[in-house]
């Protein structure tokens, strides 16, 4: 294991910290046996700090059942409807997730939440990824003006000069802002954070998406190298074209679920976090990221395929696919300009 810092563990505390946990709470930190080791030990050094009474409960890591490797998912399946563990998470204030693909989308999360808890879910990330990023004092502020004219809007429309243009009807969406922390009863907040998003109802997502060199498929730990343009109707995606490896691979990975819901939209939103890299997916070992900060790229357009209980789908297929250089408006009015956010969303200068 590597040796864990002492700045990792202040920063970790200070995290902690605005998600409210304090003497007299009860806390509990969710791993299980694959959990990343500095991850878990800087975790838990930070949440015993706080006074909260703390316990560690460790779920072993199920065996993949295949066909695929499984990345990136944000749908732990180390729970697996345990009775003990389910009752200990309802019973603690608080959770700091620590499992190895989260419980956001996990089938156990809306019991956790149900009963009042407020969970923290911490990306499987070295803990380097979040002392880069400081904790940014407007950043909620301006995730929530974002998620409002988001719920206000009734059209989402992505656009690009490489070719991508794609519609979100958002009745019936379940919109949602990130920003790394929540000290509400009954919330989820996952680190990083700093996105605003859409999981869209059932048939509303249609048009083209062109990822082009530079964009990044996350679930692969890669950047795209060649063009890859998706054809989308009614949710799904309907057609994969493109002359490169990643056309192929995107395409290998979806086909070998064998199931339709793998093709499916899971949300749709923008970047809002500007101390969130582009470049930082090059600069760790693969075994070292799960690249989740390039999901939070100020200006980014994200777009995920998989999982959305909004739609009633689950799929353990899921692509995490950022892009850089769209536009993305709602009702036509636009939030995001060539990659840039509008000055209303961006941070002060």
């Amino acid at each position: 294991m590597t040796r864990v810092e002492g700045h990792w563990v202040r920063r970790f505390a200070e995290q902690i910290g605005h998600c409210g946990v304090h003497a007299g709470e009860s806390a509990v930190l969710l791993c299980e046996t694959a959990s990343r080791p500095e991850l878990v030990e800087t975790a838990w050094l930070a949440l015993t700090g706080t006074g909260a009474a703390c316990a560690r409960v460790v779920m072993p890591t199920p065996a993949n059942p295949g066909p695929q490797p499984i990345r990136s998912t944000g749908a732990s399946v180390a729970i697996a409807g345990h009775g003990p563990t389910i009752a200990a998470l309802q019973a603690a204030d608080f959770v700091l997730d620590c499992t190895v693909e989260g419980l956001l989308h996990s089938p156990e999360l809306g019991a956790v939440l149900g009963a009042g808890t407020r969970i923290l879910m911490i990306s499987n990330e070295h803990p380097e990824t979040f002392e880069r990023m400081h904790h940014d004092d407007g950043l909620a502020e301006r995730v929530a003006r974002g998620k409002a004219m988001m719920q206000a809007a009734s059209t989402m429309r992505a656009t690009s000069a490489a070719g991508t243009d794609l519609t979100v009807r958002l009745a019936g969406a379940f919109c949602a802002g990130s920003v790394g922390f929540t000290a509400e009863p009954g919330d989820i907040a996952h680190w990083p954070g700093g996105l605003v998003l859409a999981f869209p109802a059932a048939g509303t997502v249609n048009g083209t998406l062109v990822l082009a060199p530079g964009d990044v498929n996350l679930t692969f730990k890669q950047y795209v190298q060649s063009p890859v343009r998706l054809v989308i109707e009614d949710d799904r995606i309907v057609s994969i074209e493109g002359d490169g490896v990643d056309a192929m691979l995107f395409s290998g990975y979806l086909d070998a679920f064998g199931e339709v819901d793998a093709f499916a939209t899971s949300h749709v939103g923008w970047g809002m976090n500007p101390g969130a890299r582009w470049e930082a997916l090059a600069l760790y070992d693969r075994a070292e990221t799960n690249g989740t900060e390039l999901r939070a790229i100020a200006g980014n357009f994200l777009y995920s395929t998989g999982a959305n209980e909004v739609a009633g789908r689950f799929s353990r297929g899921h692509f995490d696919l950022p892009m850089r250089h769209c536009t993305v408006t709602l009702d036509d009015e636009p939030v995001v300009v060539d990659g840039a956010l509008v000055p209303a969303l961006a941070p002060p200068i």
